[in-house]
């Protein structure tokens, strides 16, 4: 039985692992470690300020907060911008040992959002209008939390992380946030120089983002992105995305956190496992991370559905490779 590392290296790589790499609660288990700085520039706390001075608020029950004031209301004020210190050794102390305590589990590393941190920084609305009003102070401030993360990728190549994920949501119910050649003029060769930075240090490249993300998908492809974290499907449909991108890239996903995983049957929830192994993956040789979302509270996630996914996958796992 190949260990947890090689379970998902070869799952990304389409190499044929001999069993379903996952993602699951303690009492199923995980292939997966993460690590990151502490405190990450990239801290989204319930409630308080972050260290770009950012206030944030509790949204409920959810472990997600939302910014309710803003840092760079203008940019008149952008040379007074708190801009966390990446070099403060102290922020990344937690690294020490990492990859020995890690085992034989898959260490992925946390980056620092480029889409979202700018709007948590200036606003969603200023953030749209800044790609049309002021594009090239957006860029600098986009290119700051370029250069965060190429620093932070070095720290990560040092103590042997294997991927590097960063969380950045694009997607509407029904469309992509900006236009698709907003996102491919500003945003896509930025993301391309970290996916660079990440594979020239020997780590495979991960996204997180949700919402309707089909009019980027080919583009984060070729430019290097090797693993889509995306907790929603149904939106863009299972057969589009096994169809247009399977194969090409690794899909690390529950079932469907907004409809499936709240409104679904049981058997419904074991129906649609087996939909995203048929559609997404390419089995045996790799393609698809069955995980579970670990705020399922705030999702409004029943335990007796997170049994039923978690066992569903594993049973679908044995029935392909044996175990």
């Amino acid at each position: 039985m190949l260990p947890s590392r090689e379970v998902v290296i070869r799952t990304i790589k389409f190499q044929t692992p001999d069993r379903l790499a996952y993602d699951f609660p303690p009492e199923y288990g995980s292939d997966f470690v993460t690590c990151g700085a502490n405190p990450s520039p990239d801290a989204r706390p319930p409630d308080g300020i972050d260290e770009w001075g950012a206030v944030w608020k509790s949204k409920g029950k959810t472990l997600l907060g939302e910014v309710k004031e803003f840092p760079l209301k203008s940019w008149e004020d952008f040379d007074k911008l708190k801009i966390p210190d990446i070099h403060d050794i102290n922020r990344w102390k937690n690294l020490e040992g990492i990859r020995e305590k890690a085992g034989d589990k898959f260490l992925l590393a946390s980056g620092i959002s480029i889409y979202e941190r700018v709007h948590f920084i200036r606003g969603l609305e200023n953030t749209w209008l800044d790609i049309y009003d002021a594009p090239e102070k957006l860029e600098s401030l986009i290119d700051i939390l370029v250069e965060m993360n190429l620093i932070a990728i070095e720290k990560y190549k040092v103590s042997g992380a294997d991927g590097f994920i960063i969380a950045d949501d694009w997607g509407l119910q029904n469309k992509l946030m900006i236009s698709p050649s907003a996102w491919r003029k500003i945003w896509e060769p930025r993301y391309a120089r970290i996916f660079e930075a990440a594979h020239n240090a020997g780590m495979f490249t991960f996204l997180h983002s949700c919402g309707y993300i089909v009019d980027i998908l080919d583009d984060l492809i070729e430019i290097g992105l090797d693993v889509i974290h995306m907790d929603q499907q149904e939106n863009m449909g299972l057969e589009l995305l096994g169809r247009r991108f399977g194969g090409r890239i690794t899909f690390f996903s529950p079932v469907d956190i907004q409809n499936t995983m709240v409104y679904g049957t049981l058997d419904e929830i074991r129906s649609y496992c087996r939909n995203m192994v048929r559609t997404l993956a390419r089995l045996p040789n790799g393609g698809f991370i069955p995980r579970w979302y670990t705020d399922p509270e705030g999702a409004g996630h029943r335990q007796e559905a997170i049994e039923a996914m978690c066992e569903e996958f594993l049973k679908i796992s044995k029935e392909i490779y044996g175990f």
